[in-house]
């Protein structure tokens, strides 16, 4: 009696077709978009955008066009500018206006008296789209915030009132 084997391991193992197909792995792609992103094949005028920032001690040129964020087209162009939420409700992207204007409808971090302040304006780079050549430099950290909310928060420490905490500890 014979009692080897008709098959190998390797005749064994033979693979199976594929009951389906794996789709290519998609190609993903970073873009920006903003609220005015022109469709393809309109002209869009550009802007030159100069920004003076005065913590690294640099000046940064580039040309923006008028549907895209300065900051988007800033770090498209590997420029490193200060920022926190994207979304224009801090204000860590704040610079000062020196010359020309930022159209800035999404600028919710920043009122509309600093925005249009008569000598010098305020604007949220993350938000703001350039209508005309602009020269800003950055702001000193959290002076935006101050020139809005420091009045209300510089009127001296908060004192005690044991009253009201006893009062406000007596439900529980």
């Amino acid at each position: 009696m014979n009692l080897q084997a008709p098959c190998t391991f390797s005749t064994l193992l033979r693979p199976k077709p594929p009951l389906y197909r794996r789709p290519p792995p998609l190609k993903c792609c970073l873009t920006t978009t903003s609220e005015l992103q022109t469709p393809v094949g309109v002209e869009v005028p550009s802007h030159k955008v100069t920004v003076h920032d005065r913590k690294r001690g640099l000046v940064h040129e580039f040309l923006v066009p008028e549907d895209q964020y300065i900051l988007h087209t800033a770090e498209a162009q590997s420029i490193s500018l200060p920022f926190a939420c994207r979304h224009g409700c801090c204000t860590s992207c704040a610079v000062r206006i020196k010359s020309g204007q930022i159209r800035q409808p999404e600028a919710l971090g920043i009122s509309a008296e600093l925005k249009s302040k008569a000598r010098i304006g305020y604007a949220l780079l993350c938000v703001g789209f350039p209508s005309s050549d602009i020269e800003v430099e950055t702001q000193d950290e959290d002076e935006v915030y101050w020139l809005q909310f420091g009045r209300y928060f510089a009127r001296g420490p908060i004192e005690r009132d044991d009253y009201a905490l006893e009062l406000a500890m007596g439900d529980e």
